[in-house]
């Protein structure tokens, strides 16, 4: 039976508790509760008492229960478990088994796997699955929200749009929703990149089959599109998307869109439109931390069907953590030398093969290093400090003004950038940039201040 970790649903159900409890009484009865477990239709939580267990249960079980059915698309029971004394630590969740069955019904329920299985979708990479995608804390809730939309299209989180750097897997994720639909409905799935619809809607225009290229994308049940920022600056196309969008939605139809930064970040935008992305739910993914690197390194030997030694998974995992797609790149590049030489993977070839991959990641992350060295040293500070958890004045300013800067100069997404920075989320970043810009048009002597340092940083990337 396929297993989910609703770890990130939870907590999520938590936060909100929090809010409308107040924090005394959220205090009183949520602060020794620990989350155990999760099967795929239950949450199984912790009580230190039976006392405690039941004032619980008697007072908010049912609107736990609403919270966790909203937030997975489907009724989620709950169930108690009694963990006194010591063992009431915080046990970690149960690792989530990434496998979906391969068949799903609108009760939530999934039921036993189909004998029969469909052609692969024409559009996308047979792949790209839930089974193949690796969960972890940077991308828990998303994967888990995800599951819940192909498990229900149209009803939980609609329109669903998944954001973050390069490589993190967001098209993954995307088509991973794409693939189980098809296999397991009647449901038609349309999966576009947004230069594909651009180039298509040109074509129609020009062919005068308008009321064609219409009928195609706002009829379908499942539309997935790819990188909306590309349709940025490109005011007829938002126009044209924005009523495709309205009316999927008016007929409850799912949209799944990626994008490699925050809505908010679309730079000469439709308003509206960017008021439709954020109606729903948003979901950043993040950098994957070392562990889910090992994992997916792992999980990619094995389909190849290679073994690979636990030290050269180490190696490639300390030395790539930027996203998943040069992760993977770097070891099937090891993978196919070994292969193409006759010889199994040791550390010594690892180290050999991968040294230029290892120094080009570098300097490609070298950006961000270089601005922070050059804002550090203005300002009589160590990179560290800009990295670090302090928040006095005479670290976050610099910390801000680097922040700003890397964005400035740099294609690096708010995501990334907040990664570099001690891994503090985009939303941080955000607000970084705004302080600088609004101290900008108060301050003169600032713009001369960012010019200074824009030339210093130049100077040392030149180096």
């Amino acid at each position: 039976m396929a297993e989910f970790d609703y770890g990130g649903f939870w907590n999520e159900t938590l936060s909100q508790l929090r809010t409308e409890l107040g924090e005394e009484e959220f205090s009183a009865w949520f602060s020794d509760i620990k989350y155990l477990r999760s099967t795929e239709n239950s949450v199984v939580i912790g009580f230190p008492s039976s006392f405690h267990r039941d004032k619980v249960k008697s007072r908010y079980q049912n609107g736990i229960k609403a919270k966790l059915k909203k937030l997975a698309g489907g009724d989620i029971a709950l169930e108690f478990e009694i963990i006194p004394g010591d063992k009431a630590e915080n046990t970690p969740p149960a690792k989530a088994n990434n496998t979906v069955s391969d068949t799903a019904d609108n009760s939530g329920e999934i039921p036993p796997a189909k004998k029969t299985k469909k052609n692969q979708h024409p559009q996308m990479r047979d792949d790209y699955t839930f089974e193949k995608y690796i969960i972890g804390e940077n991308n828990n809730f998303a994967a888990n929200a995800a599951i819940a939309i192909s498990r229900n299209p149209g009803t939980a989180y609609n329109p669903f749009l998944i954001y973050g750097g390069v490589g993190l897997g967001k098209t993954h994720l995307m088509q991973a929703i794409g693939n189980y639909i098809y296999e397991n409905s009647n449901h038609k799935v349309i999966y576009v990149t947004s230069e594909d619809f651009l180039n298509e809607y040109v074509q129609a225009i020009r062919e005068k089959e308008m009321p064609a290229f219409k009928n195609k994308f706002r009829y379908t049940d499942v539309l997935l599109i790819d990188d909306i920022q590309f349709f940025q600056e490109k005011e007829q196309i938002q126009e044209e998307f924005f009523h495709t969008f309205n009316t999927l939605l008016n007929a409850k139809k799912q949209l799944v869109m990626t994008c490699d930064r925050p809505p908010s970040e679309l730079k000469k935008f439709s308003d509206r439109l960017i008021s439709r992305f954020e109606q729903n739910l948003r979901v950043d993914l993040q950098p994957p931390r070392y562990e889910v690197r090992c994992a997916i390194l792992k999980s990619t030997a094995e389909s190849r069907g290679v073994a690979i030694p636990d030290e050269v998974i180490d190696l490639i995992s300390k030395n790539i953590s930027s996203n998943i797609r040069d992760l993977i790149g770097a070891l099937k590049t090891l993978i196919s030398y070994t292969e193409i030489m006759g010889q199994p993977v040791t550390l010594e070839i690892a180290q050999q093969k991968l040294r230029d991959i290892f120094a080009s990641r570098r300097q490609a992350n070298l950006s961000i290093e270089i601005i922070q060295k050059a804002v550090a040293d203005f300002y009589s500070l160590s990179s560290n400090d800009l990295k670090g958890k302090k928040r006095n004045q005479k670290i976050a300013y610099p910390r801000q003004l680097s922040m700003y800067i890397c964005r400035e100069m740099t294609d690096f997404s708010t995501t990334e950038i907040g990664e570099a920075f001690g891994g503090r989320d985009h939303t941080t970043v955000m607000h970084s940039i705004d302080k600088i810009q609004g101290l900008l048009i108060t301050d003169p002597s600032l713009d001369s201040t960012i010019e200074n340092l824009k030339r210093q940083i130049k100077k040392l990337s030149a180096k």
